[in-house]
């Protein structure tokens, strides 16, 4: 088995007492003064994060829209340059393979893929490819700085020259920031307005430094552990746990990523099908006592088996259990009283509306 890699900023990670852990095949931050610390930094001033493990490929040529268009699920052709658009790569059967980040640039696109698919994505492409497109993994060049917090543009604004605030939610632009060439995009995992750096990877470490010398104390670095507790505050998925290729976008409450006006992409009838057909769905699960969910723990109505929890945490922000899983369709209404599963004891829990943390100021 090879050894985990090292980000540019690992020793950034090190200089600054970060607690290391094994990631999808990197060495990455989990957490540096603590979770919680980190998690309440991001929902009240701002924090940083290196997520230079995510793959991100350039797709090119003549035919590059019609080919997006064919193997992702929404509608690349509505995208105008300097747009940002989330979808999602599926199978024939209508599993979901990846979910992604799309980037339209002047002349090409940006895919960014989760770290765990890069291999197994980039080879679904070029087994997929047509025409006149060309796909290069710029995955090892390419550095990645998330910014995410309400003091995300104070912190970020005096390293342009432009107004900041001329960034749209889920659009970018190329820019230099502090100095270097960057692309900086108004996306994110936390649910707060925040800002994600794409950068040539050797400039990490100076793009690193020069945010956070602006932000000063209305900043600090954050983990993967926050990154966890703050995504599933919003009850975004995450690959591997809430979405794969045995799970339908329709019941993972994906639907709105889909465009079926499309003249055709891949997995589109067995998605059709599964829309026909749901037998369950995504929900948030909030817990009625004290207790923690967890990936795995099952979900009961009464003396019946419903479902399985596949993300819970306690929320540091909310200070209770919660969970996201999949429940029957029959009871995954709002409001349903259900149990889960905690060690051999049934704790009390109720569907709720999503997201569970309602006050982020993604779209400020």
């Amino acid at each position: 088995m090879s050894k985990p890699r090292k980000t540019s900023l690992y020793d950034i990670h090190i200089s600054l007492g970060a607690k290391m852990v094994d990631f999808a095949g990197f060495l990455m931050p989990v957490q540096y003064t603590g979770i919680k610390d980190e998690h309440s930094a991001v929902r009240t001033h701002a924090g940083m994060f290196d997520v230079s493990h995510m793959g991100e490929f350039l797709v090119s040529g003549s035919d590059a829209e019609q080919f997006l268009n064919t193997v992702t699920v929404g509608n690349v052709s509505e995208m105008k340059t300097g747009d940002a658009q989330y979808s999602l790569l599926c199978s024939s059967t209508g599993g979901i393979m990846d979910d992604l980040l799309i980037y339209k640039k002047e002349s090409e696109f940006m895919l960014v893929v989760n770290a765990s698919n890069i291999d197994a994505d980039l080879d679904w492409l070029k087994q997929n490819i047509s025409g006149d497109a060309a796909i290069q993994n710029i995955s090892d060049k390419t550095g990645l700085i998330a910014v995410q917090g309400p003091s995300s543009r104070t912190v970020l604004s005096p390293l342009l020259d432009f107004d900041i605030s001329s960034i749209g939610f889920y659009t970018f632009k190329e820019c230099s920031l502090g100095g270097y060439s960057v692309v900086l995009a108004r996306t994110g995992y936390s649910g707060e307005l925040g800002f994600e750096i794409y950068c040539a990877s050797q400039d990490s470490p100076g793009v690193w430094n020069a945010v956070s010398h602006s932000g000063g104390d209305d900043i600090m670095p954050a983990g993967l552990g926050c990154r966890d507790t703050l995504r599933m505050e919003m009850k975004y998925c995450l690959y591997g746990n809430d979405i794969d290729q045995n799970t339908n976008p329709v019941e993972a409450g994906l639907k709105w990523t889909i465009h079926f006006d499309k003249s055709d992409f891949i997995g589109k009838n067995s998605i059709l099908s599964c829309a026909k057909n749901l037998k369950r769905r995504l929900v948030c699960i909030e817990l009625k006592e004290k207790a923690v969910p967890r990936q795995g723990y099952t979900i009961w109505k009464g003396t019946d088996e419903v479902g399985c929890i596949t993300s819970g945490t306690m929320s540091p922000t909310l200070g209770i259990g919660i969970g996201i899983g999949y429940v029957a369709l029959d009871h995954s209404k709002r409001g349903t009283k259900l149990e889960v599963d905690i060690r051999g004891k049934k704790k009390s829990a109720e569907i709720v509306t999503a997201p569970f943390y309602k006050n982020g100021t993604l779209h400020d």
